[in-house]
């Protein structure tokens, strides 16, 4: 009997904590087969090397941040682990037992999720991502809830009826929610702070009073009964008048679109005898007669070099998509090549208006700035004319192919000196519309014949609408930005130090290329490298081959660390940042000759521990 009774025992144990997935009989411990699959659905949205080698076996005692009780997940932690990616709305359909959801501080992105399934859920906090759109209102339903932390995200439109007794922690500050509180005994037992910083969020507890109705019931006098009917009739008759005009208009406009569409059909196929060419609407300019003065090529030094038929009419390389525009290399018949942006997506602007921030631009002479050669304003057309630079852009270089030029310290170092005298003379410039830059990144620092490092995009924030700057410009994500929707001269320092990181890193920055599954966060990566000691595997390996360049590589560090400190207080000016940067040299050796450090004591992590840990 006491043999029989240890197998029930057993077999009860087993049935607890395994089960035998029927398809491919893998078993899965701690946790049912549907579970697991939701949990790598997740990890396949996450893109995180950090859970990507945890999160795989079949025993949930072995998944990071999962906690498993009995056979079924019962919380779900990933806090501060740098995951950039986005979750489906479904994505906890299969997650039934939770009770505890916590994605802090992260750069997760998405609509929030539904939790209609989740009804044992007590805690919940998805605060510091990139959620955006509504908040679910499946978590009205949730009656065991007792924290909801949403602060530090995107989401929008009311907040939903929360009445749940259980509630006993909120937090929804620091989003772009709208309309008035909902009067129940829960929402209305917190205090103002759980609601701060949501522009159009309004009534108690907050101090903002709701806008009332604009309609106000009054009654109507016996005498004014027939003035009101005479009103109806006056504006039914200018209805159908309008109705009729706008009929009229209509067949006009379709029969106009249809004369430019075959205009445009003919013109496609002139090109496909002529080349490729820039696509612009500005040829229409070159039929008209007489031209207007203002629908020509404005140059900013000296006498025209080209006409903007020559523009035109150029062979061209479509260089990429920027955020503002499409950029073009264009080969003129004698030979050179100029580089052209068509403009987009700005804020309406009267020809002045566009011409004079063209000239505050132009009057920038600096040698790390991209100068402007010329630009064009028409009705459907705006367009920037640089000289092309040979060398590309830096997100580029330090990205090339296996015949690439070898990208050691000494260039390296020249390019965080050459960006950061440029953007110190930015900074320094009285005319406010020059500064913040807003949008330093790689990919905006181009490289000349002589490897010198010029900052282009400068002064864009003030004709770029301000709806597109938000989603595009780097300065838009910066700390200060998330959380009180506000930027500055320090904003673009914090890019400065991203870009310096990249810059020793070789890693790809998320500033950089945003939809890159390989892009991090380089600011958070770096410090939580700093802080759990493994510095050492920070520097792209091409520099570890210089020990001579140590030294210089962690006073680099030290000052890109402080640059992307999350108080913009504590970061440095960029007059502070040109001098630190230019006391850093290049070892005056013979050669940068490759040695091999990987075994030399010198690059342990505690040699490294000089750098602060912030």
């Amino acid at each position: 009997m006491g043999v029989i009774k240890f197998f029930i025992f057993a077999g009860l144990v087993l049935h607890n904590y395994i089960v035998v997935a029927q398809d491919d009989a893998e078993i899965v411990i701690g946790f049912t087969e549907d579970e697991r699959n939701a949990l790598l659905a997740l990890k396949t949205g996450f893109h995180n090397a950090f859970l990507d080698d945890r999160w795989g076996s079949f025993n949930c005692i072995n998944w990071y941040g999962v906690t498993c009780n009995g056979s079924r997940v019962v919380g779900l932690t990933l806090d501060n682990l740098d995951i950039i990616g986005e979750v489906k709305v479904d994505a906890l359909f299969n997650l039934t037992a939770l009770t505890i959801l916590s994605f802090k501080n992260n750069s997760i992105f998405g609509q929030l999720m539904d939790f209609s399934k989740n009804m044992d859920l007590e805690q919940l906090d998805l605060s510091r991502n990139n959620f955006e759109g509504l908040i679910s209102p499946s978590l009205v339903n949730l009656v065991l809830l007792k924290s909801l932390q949403l602060q530090e995200n995107r989401l929008t439109g009311s907040i939903p009826w929360l009445d749940q007794s259980s509630l006993k922690e909120l937090n929804v500050s620091n989003n772009n929610l709208t309309g008035p509180i909902p009067n129940t005994r829960t929402l209305q037992s917190f205090n103002s702070s759980s609601y701060d910083h949501n522009l159009y969020l309004c009534g108690l507890p907050t101090s903002t009073t709701c806008s009332p109705p604009s309609h106000v019931n009054t009654p109507t006098s016996p005498n004014k009964s027939h003035v009101n009917a005479t009103s109806v009739i006056v504006n039914v008759i200018g209805l159908v008048i309008l109705i009729m005009l706008l009929t009229v208009f209509y067949k006009k406009n379709k029969q106009l679109n249809q004369k430019i569409i075959e205009k445009k059909n003919a013109t496609l196929e002139d090109d496909k005898e002529k080349g490729d060419e820039i696509p612009s609407n500005v040829t229409d300019h070159q039929t008209k007669e007489p031209m207007e003065d203002h629908e020509n090529l404005v140059f900013v030094d000296g006498e025209p070099e080209f006409e903007l038929g020559d523009l035109m009419t150029a062979s061209a390389e479509s260089l990429g998509k920027g955020n503002f525009g499409n950029t073009y290399r264009a080969r003129l018949d004698d030979r050179r090549n100029v580089i052209v942006k068509r403009l987009r997506d700005l804020k309406p602007l009267s020809h002045d208006e566009f011409m004079n921030q063209m000239k505050v631009i132009a009057t920038q002479k600096h040698p790390n700035l991209v100068p402007l050669l010329a630009y064009f304003y028409s009705n459907d057309e705006k367009l920037l004319v640089h000289k092309y630079m040979m060398n590309g852009n830096l997100f580029n270089r330090g990205r090339g192919t296996r015949d690439r030029v070898p990208f050691r310290w000494g260039p390296r170092l020249a390019v965080a000196q050459g960006v950061a005298r440029a953007m110190e003379y930015l900074h320094m410039n009285p005319n406010s519309t020059l500064v913040p830059h807003g949008n330093l990144k790689s990919s905006n620092v181009l490289i000349d014949e002589n490897n010198m490092a010029l900052v282009s995009d400068y002064g864009l924030t003030s004709i770029i609408s301000n709806t597109i700057s938000v989603h595009r410009m780097v300065a838009f994500k910066s700390p200060e930005y998330l959380i009180s929707r506000k930027f500055s001269k320090k904003s673009d320092v914090w890019s400065y130090g991203s870009l310096v990181m990249e810059l020793l890193t070789g890693r790809v920055s998320i500033l950089s290329v945003p939809q890159d599954n390989k892009a991090v966060d380089l600011c958070n990566w770096v410090h939580r490298a700093i802080r759990e000691e493994w510095t050492a595997e920070i520097f792209d390996l091409e520099l570890m081959v210089q020990r001579s360049a140590i030294h210089g590589m962690l006073k680099l560090l030290d000052l890109a660390v402080r640059c992307c400190d999350k108080v913009p207080e504590k970061r440095p000016d960029m007059s502070e940042v040109v001098r630190e940067v230019e006391s850093i040299s290049v070892p005056n050796i013979d050669s940068e000759s490759e040695e091999d450090l990987s075994m030399d004591r010198s690059l342990t992590d505690d040699s490294m521990s000089a750098t602060p840990s912030r």
